[in-house]
């Protein structure tokens, strides 16, 4: 198994291609669409045990909606990029549940710190429904979904493993699919605040910054579990790499016969730089200067896309 360091499905995959020199993988189907200028959708289908191994990702549906210049974006962009992330969140959850069927959101996350901060606020901005369905349901249009959320903290804080909540919450009000945000490591800083990923395979809080906890899915949880993420953190070994690729690509412009550039320029770089820059257990874990704009356009997104979803 390789060390992908991230949580992205679309981006394993990559890497797993381009560290193999593969056009593609059996076991894992992709498609693309291109919405408008500023936004295109990847799918990513892991359909058998071969495409399992060799990513590291369960068997399931992945989805990534990449966003360009998030950081200015507008209030109608916004609503562009939210309206996308309804359509595809759509289509997974009619998979796994009928459009009655009662659903659990929950903001992954801790609220105090802003990388990690996503999922709590989402969960401020979503349209619960369960306690007016029970105590005053004149008040609900007929068919109204019974939605309920909550954010549960983490671990350190609460001192109980966000799985154990979770299953108790699961038990009593007894839902047919839940819903988790939260956020994600990428491998590249572009996709910082300007990736979503969709996925109905459930989630490994910690996992893409080696901080793995208890995973929350169907198999834990016993219900259909639907992930969506964003990427808010970088390591920096892999800033490090992106960046000696763009010098390598300037070097390469004035001298594209060098065999040890071309060389270096198509390999994975990141096990050679993480070694280089790790001093004993210290590893540093990269965000943008604009993360707070960021977050908080990302909160617009996958709140009105989820309301809108469900």
């Amino acid at each position: 198994m390789y060390n992908f360091r991230t949580d992205l499905a679309l981006e394993r995959k990559d890497i797993y291609q381009k560290i193999n020199k593969l056009q593609e993988i059996d076991g894992i189907e992709g498609t693309e669409e291109q919405i408008n200028d500023n936004i295109k959708v990847s799918r990513v289908k892991i359909t058998n045990s071969n495409g399992e191994n060799a990513i590291g990702k369960p068997i399931g549906n992945y989805v990534t909606i990449d966003v360009k210049n998030l950081k200015l974006a507008t209030d109608e962009e916004i609503q562009k990029t939210a309206e996308t992330l309804t359509t595809e969140l759509k289509k997974i959850v009619d998979i796994h549940i009928d459009k009655k069927g009662e659903i659990l959101i929950v903001g992954l996350g801790n609220i105090y710190v802003t990388p990690d901060a996503l999922g709590p606020k989402v969960i401020n901005e979503i349209d619960v429904t369960r306690h007016i369905k029970k105590y005053l349901p004149q008040y609900l249009d007929e068919g109204t979904r019974v939605v309920s959320a909550i954010s549960p903290g983490v671990l350190g804080t609460t001192g109980i493993e966000t799985t154990e909540i979770l299953k108790g919450i699961v038990e009593n009000t007894k839902p047919k699919l839940l819903i988790a945000i939260d956020a994600l490591a990428s491998r590249s800083i572009e996709r910082i605040s300007s990736t979503i990923q969709i996925s109905d395979t459930g989630i490994v809080p910690g996992a893409g910054v080696g901080n793995t906890r208890q995973e929350i899915s169907e198999k834990t949880l016993g219900i259909p579990v639907i992930a969506i993420g964003i990427p808010t953190v970088v390591e920096l070994a892999t800033l490090v790499s992106d960046g000696i690729d763009i010098f390598i690509d300037r070097l390469q412009e004035k001298a594209e016969s060098n065999e040890y550039l071309n060389k270096l320029q198509q390999e994975d770089k990141y096990e050679e730089v993480k070694e280089a820059l790790n001093v004993g257990e210290y590893n540093m874990i990269v965000t943008p200067k604009e993360i707070d704009d960021l977050i908080e356009n990302m909160k617009d997104v996958v709140a009105r896309g989820i309301n809108f979803a469900v």
